[in-house]
């Protein structure tokens, strides 16, 4: 099985970047599953004109990067909040494609300076990827004093209370993707 992690911020001095790597960290460890870290600021999209699908000429980061999301078993995407929104290179992102998110596992993990997490971020993301056919993962992962929590190479703070929290978070997506690979294999038996 494997994981992709999107990190979307592509801010100077962004925070929930660490999140990503400790989501990373975390499952490399655990032997949980492969995972493929899909950092927005290395990709650097141009801005939305048109669906990968309907492009002439595509930027090969564009294909590179829709290759990994078909392939994964599963996402996580880790967004910041700002202002109550998710910045605007996810949307771009998640633009992109369309036919790689259908019935595709995503769990949303968030981050943000304050106590909340990142909490508000989710209700315009988890409708943007319903509408496109994200299976949205019934778990959250909010990283609230994102800056305090963990540390410029993922490694949390209090890394007993941080895994028993992303445990939870990760046996969710894990069990979404077991269960899509085992509807596709009964669907191939009817």
């Amino acid at each position: 099985m494997t994981i992709a992690i999107i990190s979307a911020s592509v801010r100077t001095g962004r925070r929930s970047h660490r999140v990503a790597l400790f989501f990373s960290n975390y499952i490399k460890e655990n032997n949980l599953a492969d995972v493929e870290l899909l950092d927005l600021n290395v990709y650097g999209f141009p801005i939305f004109e048109e669906r990968l699908s309907s492009m002439k000429n595509p930027p090969a980061a564009a294909l590179q990067f829709a290759e990994k999301i078909n392939n994964a078993d599963g996402v996580i995407i880790v967004t910041p909040e700002y202002n109550g929104g998710y910045p605007a290179s996810l949307k771009n992102a998640i633009d992109l494609l369309y036919k790689e998110w259908k019935r595709k596992p995503v769990a949303l993990a968030t981050a943000s300076y304050g106590q909340f997490g990142g909490a508000q971020v989710t209700t315009s993301l988890v409708f943007s990827l319903w509408k496109i056919g994200a299976w949205m993962v019934p778990a959250m992962y909010p990283g609230p004093f994102v800056q305090d929590q963990y540390d410029e190479n993922g490694i949390p703070a209090d890394k007993e209370r941080t895994e028993k929290r992303a445990k939870f978070f990760i046996d969710e997506l894990l069990w979404c993707m077991e269960a899509k690979t085992n509807m596709e294999i009964t669907n191939k038996t009817y």
